[in-house]
């Protein structure tokens, strides 16, 4: 098949582009709100852009409370999502108002950040503490801005579980990354193989 996505006739039950791009890391954003609740939200639109310095996005569909809260504080973090706890990152995804601490929704240890003023989750075995460079809105080919807001922030500090390093690494094997694919489908990275590049590197 083959169709033109400018009309978006693909003829198909459900929009296949998100699935062709994946499996997609989840950003698992959280944020302190100017009145000190804290927010906890998975943005599928999560990715490292750049390794020097270290810089990661999350693309939110709408000016959501987690890009709220970073335009009011400047930070968050990004808590890494692994196989044992994807059931708490989904509860934290319910449309829920500003009010409400999805860290106790979810039934989530909130930890707070050494150098930024947000929480992480505790039972993570990853998490990046990040300072925000930009909130931008992508614009398409007619220069019309997208309904997304993208969070570009460099990573300032990076927390890692002592259980999770094994042979100075850490483990995919056992963190068991969880990834987004489309429709409500995700996979995690329980069967872990190495490719080395030509060349040795």
């Amino acid at each position: 098949m083959f169709y033109e996505t400018k009309d978006n006739h693909h003829g198909l039950a459900h929009d296949p582009f998100k699935a062709i791009v994946s499996p997609r890391p989840i950003g698992w954003i959280g944020t302190l709100s100017k009145d000190g609740v804290r927010n906890l939200a998975p943005y599928s639109f999560f990715n490292a852009i750049s390794d020097r310095p270290k810089l990661v996005m999350f693309s939110s569909s709408g000016w959501k409370d987690s890009v709220e809260n970073v335009k009011e504080t400047g930070v968050f973090t990004a808590s890494f999502v692994g196989r044992a706890i994807v059931d708490a990152m989904n509860a934290t995804s319910a449309p829920v108002g500003p009010e409400v601490d999805e860290f106790a929704l979810a039934g989530l240890t909130p930890e707070p950040g050494r150098l930024v003023n947000a929480p992480f989750v505790a039972e993570a075995l990853a998490v990046l503490e990040c300072r925000a460079t930009d909130i931008l809105q992508p614009k398409g080919l007619d220069g019309a801005p997208s309904d997304n807001f993208m969070v570009i922030a460099e990573v300032v500090a990076i927390h890692i579980r002592d259980e999770a390093i094994r042979d100075g690494r850490f483990d995919m094997g056992f963190a068991r990354p969880v990834g987004r694919l489309g429709y409500m489908d995700y996979a995690d990275a329980g069967d872990v193989f190495e490719l080395r590049r030509p060349g040795g590197r």
